[in-house]
C-alpha cells in the first residue's frame, strides 16, 4: 500500500523552464553570443547548471571559466526564481487528491537548498509540503538512494511504501535503489518519450493526476 509520494521539482512539480532559461540567455548575452530557444535548454535543465552551459555556449565553453559562467547563471536566476515558474496542471489536483487520502507528500531535489527555499516560498500549492531533502542536504545526492531514504525517514514510511516521481534517468535510478516505486513524469523535461521509457520506471505517466489510480 502507497503510504508517500516522494516528488523530484524542477519537470515533475514545477515548470521551471523559462526562468532557468532566461538566466543562460543573460550569461549568453553578456559575453556577446545570441541566446537559445526554449527548445534547445529544456531537455537540459533537468541535468544542471553544466548542461545548460553546454547547450548554450557550445564548443565555446573550453575558452571561458566554467566556474564563473556557472555563478553567472546561478546568481541571475536567484534573483529571478520564480518570474515565470508554476507548477505543471493537474499537480494541485493531485497533492489535493492525495492529501484527502492521508497520503503524505515530500520533496527530494538535486536542486540547493538556497535556491529549493526560497522557490517554494513563492508556490502557493508548495508551501504546506513540510518534508523537503535538497541536493546538499546530505553529503549525497540523487542517483544515491540515500536522500530517498532520508525523505522517507522524515515523512515516516518505510521506502517500500513510496512512490517517486521524477522526468530524469537519475531520478528512476535512485527510486530503484532506495525500494521505491519507481514513476517516470513523462510531462516533464524528458529527453523525449521513447529515451524515457527505457528507463524501465514501475510506471510511465503523461499526466500528474494519473498517478491517482494507482495509489
Amino acid at each position: 500500500m502507497i503510504q508517500a509520494v516522494i516528488f523530484d521539482l524542477d519537470g515533475t512539480l514545477l515548470n521551471t523552464c523559462d526562468d532557468l532559461g532566461a538566466a543562460l540567455n543573460h550569461t549568453l548575452e553578456s559575453h556577446g553570443l545570441p541566446p537559445v530557444s526554449k527548445e534547445i535548454y529544456s531537455p537540459a535543465i533537468s541535468n544542471g547548471v553544466k548542461a545548460l552551459l553546454e547547450v548554450g555556449f557550445k564548443d565555446t565553453l573550453i575558452q571561458h571559466d566554467e566556474q564563473r559562467l556557472r555563478q553567472s547563471v546561478l546568481d541571475y536566476y536567484a534573483q529571478n526564481i520564480a518570474v515565470h515558474s508554476h507548477c505543471f496542471a493537474g499537480i494541485a489536483q493531485l497533492l489535493n487528491a492525495l492529501s484527502s487520502r492521508g497520503i503524505k507528500v515530500g520533496i527530494m531535489t538535486n536542486k540547493p537548498t538556497f535556491l529549493t527555499m526560497p522557490l517554494l516560498e513563492c508556490i502557493d500549492e508548495l508551501k504546506q509540503i513540510e518534508v523537503v531533502v535538497c541536493g546538499d542536504t546530505l553529503d549525497e545526492a540523487k542517483p544515491s538512494p540515500k536522500p530517498l531514504l532520508h525523505a522517507a525517514q522524515q515523512l515516516a514510511v518505510d521506502p517500500q511504501h513510496c512512490f517517486y516521481v521524477g522526468d530524469a534517468a537519475r531520478d528512476i535510478e535512485a527510486a530503484k535503489a532506495a525500494n521505491m516505486r519507481s514513476v517516470t513524469a513523462l510531462w516533464g523535461y524528458v529527453p523525449s518519450q521513447e529515451v524515457a521509457l527505457s528507463w524501465n520506471a514501475d510506471l510511465n505517466l503523461t499526466n500528474p493526476e494519473s498517478l491517482i489510480a494507482h495509489i
